[in-house]
């Protein structure tokens, strides 16, 4: 047998992917996910250390160790379970998690070679296996409680955290309804993620599952206005769970921002993603085309609208940012891909000035040349305007991406519900509860603009401690 020590570690699976000059004018998913025989390949990388860093770093605490071991063993059924175990939504985190910095961050075997590809596992491990009922595809038990109907709990959004609550409490038995403002369930899932990144009948095959399993979804019913928490009380729930979000935009103040053709990433994403815009003539939604479209900000959000903004025949696309591409807080990956299909980067420039013709309409824009400076609070370098540098961009829509904060809606309607310094509701971080007696809160509208699988871990903690009040 040879020493594990001089055996040569093999490379990471490269994962499948559409080509970049095919891509960029498709709306087809860009990665194409593993073959039953590279997932295994890649599967067999994995050390089965004996203490496993990777579950540290997942926000959900998935058995990757587990879950992989049973993938070696050609054993999917296994694996899924495992996986369902803490993970109520496998096929999406596996797509748009940023594992590069949770758990492959974490691997053991990243330390002096590529970490596993954890989440190209995860991925494959939920596209392939086809639950044998549905409540074993959207629980972690093997059979469905009979519902109960002394108890009910309602969750207002319905993007990953409300998801994973609906999903952890209606397999346990508890009546669970679903509140949604727009007239499509799953939140940033449906409007914030392009279908590139993460089809939507992936997301549609996740709520189909919880349908199946009792919960009832409410669509167009605004938090705040349409109904409120106490309304929800009056009505005999027994609990609360607030997961709306933070989706009203930031916008920048610059003169000229009222142009037409300046958009706030949200709406341009909201229109293209959940309207279908996308699948025209299928879906024959209004949505804006530039010729010329520059992105401001250049976070994940960003990359997506300009990824974006190309498929939908823009001739050029240009993400103006602050600071470098190092310091660039998008996914790399989605950086690769974005570049890779063409879209440019214009780094150390900060927007000053949009410029309208006589009709009104954005023709241009002015940024101001930077440089970096010392660090700032966030441990980035701050940008620093060159005097007297300028550059004018010929553009006709503008997206700014620059981040978002909390509807005031519900809050407004709530004045019992404590907030942060910054606007986001207060709540526990080990249950989730406010500082209202049995109404919990988590994801965006508690953390800000956070990941997926983050919203669903505060999910999880949240559902855990209603099934200890309520069962």
């Amino acid at each position: 047998m040879a020493d594990k020590k001089s055996k040569k570690v093999r490379g990471r699976t490269p994962m499948p992917h559409q080509e970049a000059a095919e891509r960029a004018h498709n709306f087809g998913e860009v990665a194409l996910g593993y073959s039953r025989e590279q997932a295994l390949i890649e599967a067999e990388r994995c050390l089965q250390c004996k203490k496993p860093l990777c579950r540290e770093g997942c926000p959900v605490n998935i058995d990757i160790k587990g879950f992989i071991g049973a993938l070696v063993d050609d054993d999917l059924h296994g694996a899924y379970d495992i996986i369902r175990k803490t993970n109520s939504l496998p096929a999406v985190c596996g797509r748009v998690c940023p594992q590069e910095n949770q758990c492959e961050g974490m691997c053991v075997l990243g330390k002096k070679h590529e970490p596993v590809a954890i989440g190209r596992l995860e991925r494959y491990v939920a596209d392939a296996f086809m639950a044998e009922s549905a409540c074993e595809e959207v629980t972690d038990l093997d059979t469905c409680a009979l519902t109960r109907a002394d108890r009910k709990v309602a969750c207002i959004g319905s993007g990953p955290a409300s998801l994973t609550v609906a999903g952890y409490l209606a397999g346990r038995g508890l009546k669970v309804d679903v509140y949604e403002a727009l007239h499509e369930p799953g939140g940033v899932l449906i409007y914030g993620i392009p279908e590139f990144r993460l089809p939507k009948t992936v997301v549609a095959r996740e709520i189909d599952g919880l349908k199946k399993l009792g919960v009832t979804f409410h669509t167009n019913w605004v938090g705040g206005r349409t109904i409120t928490i106490q309304d929800l009380f009056e009505q005999g729930y027994d609990a609360v769970f607030v997961g709306v979000g933070a989706g009203l935009p930031r916008f920048l103040g610059v003169p000229g921002e009222n142009l037409v053709g300046v958009f706030s990433a949200n709406e341009y994403l909201t229109r293209v993603n959940l309207g279908r815009a996308y699948d025209f003539p299928n879906h024959d939604t209004p949505a804006y085309r530039g010729r010329h479209v520059v992105v401001l900000g250049a976070g994940n959000v960003a990359m997506d609208a300009a990824r974006t903004a190309l498929r939908m025949d823009a001739k050029s696309v240009t993400i103006v940012y602050r600071r470098t591409e190092e310091e660039m807080p998008a996914r790399k990956e989605e950086i690769t891909h974005a570049v890779e299909e063409g879209v440019r980067l214009s780094c150390l420039c900060g927007p000053v000035l949009f410029h309208g013709d006589n009709q009104g309409r954005l023709k241009a824009m002015t940024v101001q040349k930077m440089r970096l400076g010392e660090p700032d609070d966030s441990g980035r370098c701050a940008p620093v305007c060159i005097e007297g540098e300028t550059e004018q961009l010929k553009c006709d829509m503008a997206i700014i991406a620059v981040g978002t904060r909390p509807n005031p809606i519900l809050l407004e309607a709530t004045p019992e519900l404590e907030l942060t310094r910054w606007g986001y509701i207060a709540a526990d971080p080990e249950t989730c509860e406010t500082s209202i007696p049995n109404v919990f809160a988590g994801g965006d509208i508690v953390t800000g603009a956070a990941t997926v699988i983050s919203a669903m871990g505060a999910g999880r903690r949240a559902a855990a401690e209603i099934a200890k009040r309520l069962l």
